[in-house]
């Protein structure tokens, strides 16, 4: 999605002296960039005014196709309501200073008004629309594209579908269901400290808000995930599964036509999602931490399985390129860690203009070092256009 480029900026601009993480293998090299696209990679003499990256990786820049950064930034504490165009400006900048050059903004679409307990507005067509003026205004520095997540047991999610049509260009929907007992919340515990800790419900309040959850989605479950599914095919969107655990899951997925599984929950449904040949999403923070905060199946077993294809930052934008280090170190290859959230998640949602260091490619780029393990960003670029 296009750009209003900065004229201030001078080309052709050229980097040297840095360690390329090509698709394959890191060399260290020259790279120019000339209108916004790779030029010229080579390991030879660079243009005397190139950037010296002292002996830095310099990276695609990164692709993140689920982040709730955005709804962050929107709603910082609970009930409060942050300026929009200010909130997604700050997490435009934030992405940027985090190497994110392509971001898939997760969206919830499904609300419940009807539960006094714990419902949630609805807020995603207002949003998106918000951000998409701001994106056509030149206002974001980064790459931004929409992501739907359909949340199945929901009251309004099949009206809130329909306000969405092919001019927005949605860029992937997946579809969750977060009722409890299974997926993400089979442990209920982990559901119980999450709601009664966020909404401040007594035991009785969240027994019987999760009886209405199980109500709800009796009532309206199938119906809403057959909506999104047919919603995905009417939008031109890729299609992701969210949480998978079982066989059952996974099979129903594929039946779907589901391209990519978000954080599946058990090694057996992230087998199941390779041999279905859908790729898996597992979240950075996970990695970083060495497992999940809901109980799951950790990500670095995943990785040791050669069952990760793709990492998400989740609710941890500096995560994305920490996890990818992290995996480039655990692998002994940088390039396979880059891999991960760069070309792997472009080629996921059909993205074939960036991704990876080739000629006539977008300039999307981030320059960093590793100190102590810990990548540190030193510069990011969009279109040969410096943001971050």
């Amino acid at each position: 999605m296009p750009h209003r480029r900065d004229a201030s900026v001078t080309e052709p601009l050229a980097f040297a002296n840095a360690r390329l993480v090509l698709p394959e293998e890191v060399v260290v090299g020259h790279l120019i960039v000339a209108e916004g696209r790779i030029a010229e990679i080579g390991t030879g003499a660079a243009p005397s005014s190139a950037i010296d990256c002292e002996g830095n990786y310099l990276a695609p820049g990164l692709i993140e196709l689920h982040t709730d950064n955005l709804e962050r930034h929107i709603s910082p504490r609970p009930k409060v309501d942050w300026p929009h165009e200010a909130a997604i400006v700050a997490h435009d900048a934030e992405l940027a200073s985090c190497g994110i050059t392509t971001v898939f903004d997760a969206i919830r679409v499904g609300s419940i008004h009807s539960n006094a307990r714990a419902g949630y507005r609805k807020y995603a067509r207002s949003l998106a629309t918000e951000v998409l003026q701001m994106r056509a205004k030149g206002a974001l520095r980064i790459s931004h594209h929409l992501h739907l997540r359909a949340e199945t047991c929901s009251e309004t999610l099949l009206e809130e579908l329909a306000e969405f049509g092919p001019e927005d260009r949605v860029g992937l929907l997946s579809l969750m269901d977060h009722t409890p007992g299974q997926r993400q919340f089979a442990d209920v515990s982990k559901f119980e400290a999450y709601i009664r800790g966020k909404h401040g419900l007594d035991q009785a309040g969240f027994d019987a808000y999760v009886s209405d959850l199980k109500d709800l989605y009796a009532r309206v479950g199938v119906e809403h995930e057959a909506g999104a599914v047919a919603a995905a095919n009417r939008l031109g969107a890729t299609l992701a599964s969210h949480d998978d655990t079982t066989l059952a899951h996974v099979e129903t997925s594929a039946g779907y036509g589901v391209r990519v599984a978000e954080f599946p929950t058990t090694v057996e449904a992230a087998r199941a999602c390779h041999e279905a040949e859908i790729t898996v999403i597992m979240g950075a923070p996970n990695l970083v931490r060495g497992g999940s905060h809901s109980g799951n199946v950790a990500a670095e077993t995943l990785a040791d399985q050669g069952l990760l294809d793709i990492l998400s930052s989740d609710y941890v934008p500096a995560a994305l390129l920490f996890g990818a280090v992290m995996l480039g170190e655990r692998w002994g290859d940088m390039a396979r860690g880059i891999a991960t959230v760069t070309s792997t998640p472009a080629a996921a949602v059909g993205l074939s203009d960036r991704g990876r260091l080739e000629p006539g490619l977008r300039a999307d780029l981030v320059r960093f070092r590793v100190g102590d393990h810990v990548p540190i960003p030193r510069g990011v670029w969009v279109e040969g256009r410096r943001v971050g």
